[in-house]
């Protein structure tokens, strides 16, 4: 999401809802064992503003979560990725003109410490990824449209920078959002926002260097915004954010190239009133995904058919939050965690794993600004 005043205006404006009830509560000690850490990204300029990066606590049985800490000097941190062997976690910072990007250590998890801060090479980086070989880092800066990778310094820190990918575009101006490795760790996928359109480059893992394979363009005025690999590796759900739909794309890994199946709505039949989806998060069994509705305020469950090759919405559940921008499952499958921007909450729904049902909010818990969160364990 760009952070231009009037986009921002605009998703405030759609999304602002009654705030949901929120569970708080604050940490004496260090969690025990039976506990994990979570880390939440937030923006600064929502009302209330939050806090940047905070270390959440997570009950493991229960999935309730307590705050416990807030890093400094980490702001606007909208999209977290973890190195392989999650010793390192890695943030955005989206902010413009000057946009950057910060590496974390997480020797303790409880206690990030901050590596460095580099720029991300242009404004407000929306997007990041660590590729498979965990010797580079790939970045989308939103309005620039374009695309960065940078080395990795053996610490984990951010080096220099090895690349940088212009997208074009002939109608709107581009607007990158997302840029993530493919299975293999052979090919480096952008989807662009502004251009309508999927982008596909070569890696080079010695010099760092992008060499574009495939340009798929999409709908005009579709608006693409993430993709989500189905975990067989031969399908691919790409979101479009500005026609509220999702696109099942076949992969081809040889050749390094999409081709489009269908697209169905996020949306259930008569839904009315304007509405941005965001998020997509398929199920480690490769049979259910789930999709946030901004707008609509719900998470879009749909059922994976034909091996990955055909998507069925199945039912809509309400986030108990407003503007949720991201979801994630936990590890056991049972949670759903969504981050509900405008509400400033992070919400936790049941999840079946064996019938992907989510059942009603069962927790929330107060969080400002929220964008998105990444569990460790």
């Amino acid at each position: 999401m760009s952070t231009t005043p009037n986009r921002r205006a605009f998703l405030t404006a759609l999304g602002a809802v009654g705030a949901t009830t929120a569970l708080t509560g604050t940490s004496s000690a260090r969690p025990a064992g039976h506990r994990s850490p979570v880390y939440l990204g937030s923006f600064s300029w929502t009302d209330p503003p939050g806090e940047g990066f905070q270390v959440f606590a997570r009950d493991i049985s229960s999935g309730a979560l307590r705050p416990e800490s807030t890093i400094d000097g980490v702001p606007d941190a909208s999209w977290l990725a973890f190195s392989p062997r999650r010793r390192v976690l890695y943030t955005t910072n989206e902010l413009a003109p000057n946009g950057a990007i910060t590496a974390l250590d997480l020797d303790d998890p409880w206690q990030p410490r901050i590596l460095n801060t580099r720029s991300s090479e242009g404004a407000s980086p929306t997007h990041l990824s660590v590729h498979p070989t965990g010797r580079f880092l790939l970045t989308a800066n939103y309005t620039d449209g374009t695309v960065v990778v940078h080395r990795l310094n053996d610490d984990g820190g951010v080096g220099e920078p090895t690349d940088l990918a212009e997208h074009s575009s002939g109608h709107r101006a581009p607007k990158a959002h997302q840029v993530l490795p493919d299975p293999t760790g052979r090919w480096t996928i952008s989807v662009d926002l502004g251009a309508d359109a999927v982008h596909t480059y070569h890696l080079d893992t010695v010099t760092g260097k992008l060499r574009l394979n495939q340009r798929l363009p999409v709908r005009a005025g579709n608006g693409p915004r993430h993709l989500e690999f189905h975990p067989a590796g031969r399908y691919a759900y790409l979101v479009n954010e500005l026609a509220s739909t999702v696109t099942v794309l076949e992969w081809h890994a040889t050749a390094g190239e999409f081709a489009v199946l269908s697209t169905l709505d996020t949306r259930p039949p008569g839904a009315r009133g304007e509405n941005v989806p965001a998020e997509i998060v398929v199920d480690r069994a490769g049979r259910f995904c789930y999709l946030t509705n901004r707008g609509d305020d719900t998470v879009a469950v749909f059922t994976i058919e034909a091996r990955g090759a055909r998507l069925r919405l199945s039912e809509t559940v309400p986030t108990g939050g407003a503007w949720p921008r991201h979801c994630t499952l936990d590890r056991s499958q049972r949670w759903l965690y969504v981050a509900n921007q405008n509400s400033g909450t992070v919400t936790r729904l049941p999840r079946h794993p064996g019938t992907g049902r989510v059942g009603p909010v069962t927790g929330s818990v107060a969080a400002p600004g929220a964008v998105m969160l990444a569990l460790r364990n």
